[in-house]
């Protein structure tokens, strides 16, 4: 059963609201080493958690330039985090670490050897919980309330009731106990030069001066806007707008997803070249808009300072929206994660190509003909 939610005008976020401003209230719990303070992150989520959790990678290093900073995460996100210049050690906690006590062993030998005096569960679930007690550290912060499951309410040892939904501002308060209030938000997303320099050299292929990309790949059916409304909404921005759309794909079904769009696009869109995450996020900063459904290439553009209009359905904009930016739902597939994931996208589907082309005019696009005329 879905529900219809109002659509925003402006993006997801109560503007009135400083997203850390309560946590200024909270005393630090936590005395730290006069030296070099070492910690850990622990969040093992997918791609797009990982960079929503980025600030608090940053936090910890401008507030405390001469920490040590690991972050224990699964695979899929090690590309986005890798080389980024907050993280000292990225800790891959590799598929079926929890399936054996051989395999348990071998995960706490890994992170033991670390030997973090803090642990910070950004996840609230109970492998990310697990990771943070068998890294040794004596200080693990984790939250209180309806942020946490399973086990991870018993194995941290400093709790913070956060006041925020968003996934970013809520992780960020966990560090209100090492006396870091309202930090700024930054992601620092680290993109090497080559990668930039082909992005560079990709864009220049086209005579228009205005990119925009076009994701409708997901791994959740449930999450996938129609490929012929992406393909209405890149008429729309080349006629009105004088851009060219690039259709993203990641595999398969998105490639066939991303033919489609550029099937029914009147000629105003292209197919992307295949890319690996680093020249995804490279091809995503230079240009100049990204429509995707709640996916981490969506979080990616947020992060690489690109406007972004993101589609939901399956999930909530309030919890894991593109940070300070626009997010369209008109209807929400409610019930558990698996039933969700599971469902269609009907909710999905009721986002028209007129909801998103009202939310590209609220951006204040110039229009063709100041292009032009320019």
């Amino acid at each position: 059963m879905s529900r219809t939610e109002k659509t925003p005008k402006s993006g997801f976020r109560k503007k009135s609201l400083d997203p850390q401003q309560l946590s200024a209230f909270i005393a630090p719990q936590i005395d730290l080493p006069p030296d070099q303070p070492r910690f850990l992150i622990s969040r093992l989520g997918k791609i797009g958690d990982s960079i929503l959790t980025m600030p608090v990678a940053c936090a910890l290093r401008e507030h405390l330039p001469g920490a040590y900073i690991a972050w224990a995460v699964e695979e899929d996100s090690v590309p986005v985090l890798e080389n980024h210049p907050a993280v000292d050690d990225v800790v891959v906690m590799n598929p079926g670490w929890l399936a054996s006590p051989n395999r348990l062993r071998a995960a706490r030998n890994q992170l033991h050897r670390l030997a973090c005096d803090v642990a910070i569960d950004c996840q609230g679930g109970g492998a990310s919980a697990l990771a943070c007690f068998l890294s040794g550290a004596a200080h693990r912060i984790g939250y209180a309330g309806k942020s946490v499951h399973g086990i991870s309410r018993w194995i941290s040892n400093v709790h913070v009731q956060p006041v925020f939904k968003h996934l970013t501002d809520r992780s960020l308060e966990l560090l209100t106990p090492l006396g870091i209030h309202k930090p700024t938000v930054r992601w620092q997303y680290p993109i090497a030069a080559p990668a930039q320099r082909w992005a560079s050299r990709y864009r220049n292929t086209f005579s228009s001066n205005r990119i925009a990309l076009l994701n409708p790949g997901a791994t959740w059916h449930s999450k996938r806007w129609l490929p012929e409304r992406f393909g209405e909404v890149a008429q729309y921005l080349g006629r009105e707008y004088g851009y060219t759309s690039i259709a993203v794909w990641g595999n398969g079904l998105d490639h066939a997803l991303a033919s489609d769009i550029v099937l029914t696009s009147g000629g105003h869109a292209v197919l992307a070249p295949e890319t690996d995450l680093q020249h995804l996020a490279a091809l995503i900063e230079s240009s100049d808009l990204l429509i995707s459904s709640d996916t981490g290439p969506l979080h990616m553009g947020v992060a690489v300072g690109t406007p972004v209009i993101g589609l939901y359905g399956a999930t909530q904009p309030g919890d894991r929206g593109p940070y300070g930016q626009i997010a369209i739902q008109k209807a929400y597939e409610s019930g558990s994660r698996r039933q969700r994931r599971n469902a269609s996208n009907a909710a999905m589907c009721a986002i028209t190509v007129q909801d998103v082309c009202r939310a590209i005019e609220q951006m204040n696009l110039p229009a063709i003909y100041q292009l032009q005329a320019a």
